[in-house]
């Protein structure tokens, strides 16, 4: 039988997921906010947000990359009863490393136990929840995400419009993923997934660096000089709350296990492979 994968959230990540599952064959079709706006890939089939309800009635997979909201999981408030009786064998549900805190720049596992603080990551913990209630009848796996990165959302376009900084914070590392291996990992692990039962996966790359020296070496590979360095003291007066939310928590994200479960490496596994595959290719 052909897999049929629905994915909630046409955005960057999801459209790369849509793009790879259909290349392996599969059936997939996805929703939007706006489909009149939105571009999904070749022999994908839009959806609006609103009419995901006979989709789910043959869906064997299904990806959720919406965000929750004050008033949690919109695809399970919309969507509650469709979702209940669905026949879904496996569901992936991209949620964030912030689910983890500040760990003082310690290496947390899959095994960690979360510990959010911020007020987006509590939302985010409070959802992966919800979507934990369905572990009796599916697989469920929640991809934990680093910083999202690739084609038109990196450094690079940073540093081209002017915009980048280059805060000095020692010690102060960040976690990266690729748009495509996103996509990489999320197909891995719909193709076999496990029996039903919550499975926790990380998506962050196998170096955790700090942004100045990412921001450095984006600046070699365009051939131009790196913006002034910044001590963070002085930077973050003026930083805006939500930049100022991922600067207070500091924690390296290990992937051993994530990359053991699903048979793959990273196709860019640190920052360098990525930034240089993102300019070879024109970005």
């Amino acid at each position: 039988m052909t897999p049929d994968l629905l994915i909630i959230g046409l955005g960057y990540s999801g459209t790369a997921i849509a793009r790879a599952a259909r290349a392996a064959g599969w059936r997939v079709r996805a929703t939007a906010r706006n489909p009149d706006t939105a571009e999904a890939p070749e022999g994908v089939a839009l959806l609006p947000f609103g009419a995901a309800g006979p989709a789910l009635a043959t869906a064997t997979h299904l990806v959720v990359t919406a965000p929750p909201g004050e008033g949690g999981d919109p695809a399970l408030a919309a969507h509650g009863p469709a979702l209940r009786q669905a026949p879904l064998r496996w569901i992936g549900y991209l949620s964030t490393t912030g689910v983890y805190g500040d760990r003082g720049g310690a290496w947390v596992d899959e095994g960690t136990a979360p510990a959010p603080t911020q007020p987006r990551s509590i939302r985010r913990r409070a959802a992966e929840a919800q979507w934990e209630a369905f572990a009796p009848g599916a697989a469920v796996d929640l991809f934990r995400c680093a910083g999202i990165y690739g084609p038109g959302r990196s450094v690079l376009d940073d540093l081209r419009a002017g915009r980048a900084r280059r805060v000095l914070k020692p010690g102060h590392a960040f976690g990266r993923i690729h748009r495509d291996d996103i996509a990489r990992a999320v197909l891995a692990a719909a193709t076999a997934p496990p029996p039903p039962g919550i499975r926790v996966l990380h998506l962050a790359d196998d170096e955790p660096a700090e942004s100045a020296v990412v921001t450095e070496g984006a600046a070699r590979l365009l051939g131009r000089d790196p913006p002034p360095a910044i001590p963070f003291a002085e930077a973050r007066n003026t930083m805006s709350p939500m930049a100022l939310s991922f600067w207070s928590e500091n924690r390296r994200i290990a992937n051993t296990r994530t990359k053991a479960a699903l048979g793959i490496t990273w196709r860019y596994p640190g920052w360098r492979e990525g930034l240089a595959a993102i300019l070879a290719e024109g970005g």
